[in-house]
C-alpha cells in the first residue's frame, strides 16, 4: 500500500507543474496591467514604470515565471499587492472556511447520493425510483447559483428561517449552532448537482452487481434482502462509486468560487473573485494552486480507499 500511495504521489508531481504553467499564462493573458490597478489615480507613467519594476513585473514573462516558482518552493508564495499581507496566510485563513464548506457539502451528497441510488436500484420502475430520478435530472440541471439565490429568497427573504449570508452573526452567535444556520443553504446548494451524479452511479451500479450470479446464489442460500443488499450488492457498487466521490470533491471545492460569492461565505472562493477583480496576480496563483492541490489529494485517497475495498486491485 505505502508503494502505492507513493507511486500516485509521484504521479501528482507533473501534474501540478503543469498546472502551475497554466495558471500562470492564464493570469498573464488577463487584459489590464497590475500596477495600474494596484496604483488606481495614482497611476503616472513614472509610477506605473517604478511599481513594475519593484514587482518583477518588467521582466519577460519566462523570468517571472521560474522566479514565482522558486520562490513558491522554499514555501514563499509572494505579497499580495491589494491585501499587503502574505499570500500563503491570507490563503491558508480563507481554506479553513472553504474546507467547511467543501466538506459539509460533500459529506452530504455522498450519503444522499448513496442512499437515493440504492433505494432507486432496489425499487427498480417503481413510484420511488421514478420520483429519484425526476428529481435526480432536475437537480442536476439546475443552475447552482440560481438554486442558491432561490434559496436565498425562499429560506431567508420569505420564512425567514435561516440566514441568507455570511459564516456567523455579525452581533453574537459564532457559536456551532450559528455555524450550522449559516452553513446549511450554501452546503445544499453546493451538494445539489454531486448528489445526482453519485446518486445515478450508484443506481447503475447497484443494478449492475444486482443481475451478478452470486447475488442469486445468496438469495438462494437463504440470505434476508437487507442482507444481501448491505453486505453484497453495495460493497461491490461502492467500489464503483468512490473514484467518483473523489472526482465530485473537485467538483465542489471549484463550485464554491460562485457559491461563495452568493453567499457571502469568507472562503477562498470569494477571496479569489476579489483578487480576480484587483488583478492580484500571487494571489489568485496561490489560491489556485492550494485548491488545485487538495483536489488531487481527494482524489488520491479515493483511490486508496478503493484500492483498500476492492480485492482485484490489490494483485
Amino acid at each position: 500500500m505505502s508503494s502505492y500511495i507513493a507511486k500516485r504521489l509521484l504521479y501528482a508531481v507533473p501534474v501540478l507543474f503543469g498546472l502551475t504553467i497554466i495558471v500562470f499564462l492564464i493570469m498573464a493573458m488577463i487584459p489590464g496591467d497590475p500596477a495600474t490597478a494596484i496604483l488606481g489615480s495614482y497611476a503616472t507613467p513614472e509610477n506605473v514604470e517604478r511599481l513594475n519594476r519593484q514587482l518583477g513585473l518588467d521582466k519577460s514573462l519566462a523570468e517571472q515565471y521560474w522566479i514565482w516558482l522558486g520562490n513558491m518552493l522554499q514555501g514563499d508564495f509572494g505579497r499580495s499587492y491589494s491585501l499587503n499581507r502574505p499570500v500563503l496566510d491570507e490563503v491558508l485563513e480563507r481554506f479553513g472556511a472553504t474546507l467547511i464548506l467543501a466538506g459539509s457539502a460533500l459529506l452530504l451528497c455522498s450519503i444522499l447520493g448513496l442512499l437515493a441510488g440504492v433505494y432507486s436500484a432496489v425499487r427498480q420502475f417503481g413510484w420511488g425510483d421514478r420520483l429519484i430520478t425526476l428529481f435526480v435530472l432536475i437537480g442536476i440541471s439546475l443552475p447552482s447559483f440560481w438554486l442558491g439565490l432561490l434559496l436565498i429568497l425562499l429560506f431567508a427573504v420569505e420564512w425567514k428561517l435561516l440566514p441568507a449570508s455570511g459564516m456567523y452573526a455579525i452581533y453574537g452567535g459564532g457559536d456551532l449552532p450559528d455555524l450550522i444556520a449559516h452553513l446549511t443553504l450554501p452546503a445544499i446548494t453546493l451538494s445539489v448537482v454531486a448528489t445526482g451524479v453519485i446518486a445515478r452511479l450508484t443506481r447503475a451500479s447497484m443494478l449492475e452487481i444486482l443481475r451478478q450470479d452470486y447475488i442469486r446464489t445468496a438469495r438462494a442460500k437463504g440470505l434476508g434482502e437487507r442482507r444481501v443488499i448491505a453486505r453484497h450488492a453495495f460493497k461491490s457498487a461502492l467500489v464503483s462509486v468512490i473514484p467518483v466521490i473523489g472526482i465530485q470533491a473537485g467538483f465542489v471545492l471549484g463550485g464554491a468560487v460562485y457559491i461563495e460569492t452568493v453567499f457571502q461565505w469568507p472562503g477562498i472562493g470569494r477571496m479569489l473573485v476579489q483578487a480576480i477583480a484587483t488583478r492580484d496576480i500571487l494571489l489568485v496563483q496561490g489560491g489556485v494552486l492550494i485548491v488545485a492541490a487538495s483536489y488531487v489529494l481527494f482524489n488520491l485517497l479515493a483511490d486508496v480507499l478503493q484500492h483498500k475495498l476492492d480485492p482485484r486491485l490489490k494483485t
